[in-house]
């Protein structure tokens, strides 16, 4: 009984599978709104009934599909080796993940930003949006953790991964959009910049006045 309830289990993880699969194509082909519960179907080779056995709707899928992107993206994140004693290099490390990560995807990059159907959540109740956001914020997490190990208070932590997060996504639709060619720059480059500069300012070296060590990003 256990082995034919695993593989009716298996069967249906496959089936799940394949209509986030076709929904991922449409909805990057039509956007949320302009996708529908049938055209999924039809991209996934199934009745428009036998998707509702799996999703009650298509914000459902679309939700279902930004998790998935979200959980890989922390396991890019937690993926990269680091020093435990060297949080100026885990925060270069895990910084660099998730930019890298974005960089390479740029279709998480419309999920997670809800780009392909107008930058808001239309459709997703406030707390399954509040539930993507914390999965979201636990992949940015470990930059914050590096930045409070380097010795910033928690609101300067706080603020410096908010703008680091902010500062990538902007290269990154930059890129995403063409309009980078127009600086002749490079997004990675830049984006390594602005990181060596967060590490720089934010840690530790001696004051020269009083002899105590305070991160460079403190001072006035």
């Amino acid at each position: 009984m256990h082995a034919k309830l695993q593989r009716r289990q298996t069967l249906t993880d496959a089936r799940r599978a394949l209509v986030l699969d076709a929904a991922r194509t449409v909805f990057a082909e039509a956007g949320i709104e302009g996708a529908s519960i049938r055209e999924i179907a039809k991209k996934a080779g199934y009745t428009p009934g036998a998707i509702y056995s799996y999703f009650e709707s298509k914000e459902a899928i679309y939700a279902a599909l930004l998790d998935e992107s979200l959980l890989r993206l922390q396991a890019a994140v937690a993926g990269v080796e680091v020093s435990p004693d060297r949080p100026d290099t885990t925060l270069a490390a895990r910084a660099q993940a998730w930019f890298d990560f974005y960089a390479a995807n740029p279709r998480d990059l419309d999920l997670g930003f809800y780009l392909v159907h107008g930058m808001r959540p239309r459709g997703l109740t406030h707390a399954l949006d509040h539930e993507l956001n914390d999965c979201l914020y636990d992949a940015l997490r470990p930059c914050e953790e590096a930045l409070l190990a380097l010795g910033l208070d928690a609101d300067l932590a706080q603020q410096e991964n908010t703008a680091l997060f902010a500062h990538g996504v902007g290269l990154l639709l930059m890129q995403h959009t063409g309009r980078i060619r127009m600086f002749k720059q490079s997004v990675d480059a830049l984006f390594k910049t602005y990181l060596a500069q967060l590490v720089q300012r934010s840690t530790p070296r001696p004051d020269l006045f009083s002899g105590t060590v305070q991160p460079s990003s403190t001072d006035t």
